[in-house]
This record gives C-alpha cells, structure tokens and sequence, in this order.
C-alpha cells in the first residue's frame, strides 16, 4: 500500500510552505467560498490532495473544519511536522475515504486531477464524499485553443507536457472534457474560475460543480 501511494504521489516535499501556484489558485478559492455567503465554521472541507498541508492549515485558520489528505509521505510529514494541530492523514482518491471521514460540504482538490491515473475513481470519490448539495472545488492546468497554439508557436510543449516527470502530469483537461468527466458522475451547475495571466492564457482553471 505505501508504495503504491508513492508511486502516484509524484512531488517531493521538503517544506510545508504555499508554493508559486498558490499565488493565483489562493485568492481565487479564497473568493468561490466566499461567494457561497455561509460562515467558515457552518463548512465542512476535505482538501484532496493536500501536499505539505498549506492550503489546509490556511483553510483551518479560516475557520473551517478540514480534513488533509495525501498519498506522499513527504508532504503529509511536512505537514505534521509544522502543523500539528491538523487532521492530515496519507490517503488517495482510489481509497474509499467517505468511510473513514464522513461527509463533506466542499471537497476542494487543487492541482491532483492531471495527476489521476483513473479520472472516473477520482470523480466517484469526490461525489461520494460531498453530502447532497455540497460542492467540489477542482483545478488543474488550463488548456484551450489560443493557449495552446501559444505553446506550439513558442516551443513550449516538451517544458508544458513535462513527460520527464515520473508521475507527473498525466491528463491534459479542457473545460469541455473535465465537464464530462463531472456531468458523467452527475455533479451538476459546473462552472469555471481562470486564474493567473489573461483568461485565454490562463496558468488554472477551476471548476465548480454541485451534487
């Protein structure tokens, strides 16, 4: 089982601090909970694919009650080491979390579904861990027609697809398909945030999508 988690965790930890991407996916989850108009503590949040814990002790400190998890055992490390007030545990999305954790009123996972091996796993997942109604917070690289044609024109593709990277980016999501990825498992009122640079360059895209 631990290295089966390792073998699809694909980062390496050694701090548990925000990274560069944060920068841009922070204020904008920051804004989708915001919008949601109900107090931090009324809002129970699992964030999948927690990495060192940063986001989630952000999270916490926020008010909500939140539960981390992980498959590296680098980041969850990390994140006890300095946060060990948190709930973060080693887990993945091919695990049936619902029953070690209960139920959640958002589900948000930042960067992890390019990095799924079986999308649909990953999909039923996070269904099954929202209660009805509840929301799932899902970015990943954005891809779309102008940002791609800057790429090729660029020569950026080898350093944008990072096929080097054991384990890394292994799904390329447009809205159309990670709509249907979501729409299949019947998450419903599926929209979208682009963050970082102009919205046709867009480093993120984040979907939200209601049970």
């Amino acid at each position: 089982m631990m290295k089966e988690l390792n073998s699809i965790s694909g980062y390496k930890y050694d701090h548990a601090e925000l990274n560069t991407s944060h920068s841009h996916l922070v204020p904008a989850l920051l804004g989708i909970l915001d919008n949601l108009g109900r107090p931090a503590e009324s809002l129970r949040l699992m964030d999948l694919g927690c990495g060192n814990g940063s986001v989630t002790e952000l999270l916490r400190k926020r008010g909500h009650p939140v539960v981390g998890i992980d498959p590296s055992e680098d980041g969850i490390k990390a994140a006890k080491a300095k946060y060990p007030h948190l709930t973060v545990e080693r887990g993945s999305a091919y695990d049936e979390l619902s029953k070690t954790y209960g139920k959640f009123d958002i589900v948000v996972s930042l960067e992890v579904v390019e990095h799924v091996y079986s999308p649909r796993e990953y999909a039923n997942t996070v269904y099954d861990l929202l209660v009805p109604g509840g929301i799932a917070i899902i970015s990943t690289p954005y891809h779309g027609y102008l940002k791609n044609l800057a790429l090729a024109i660029t020569g950026k593709w080898d350093r944008h697809f990072t096929a080097l990277w054991d384990h890394g980016h292994i799904k390329f999501w447009s809205m159309p398909t990670l709509t249907t990825l979501l729409e299949e498992k019947g998450f419903r009122d599926i929209h979208y945030v682009r963050t970082g640079r102009i919205p046709a360059l867009a480093k993120s895209m984040i979907a939200c999508a209601r049970k």
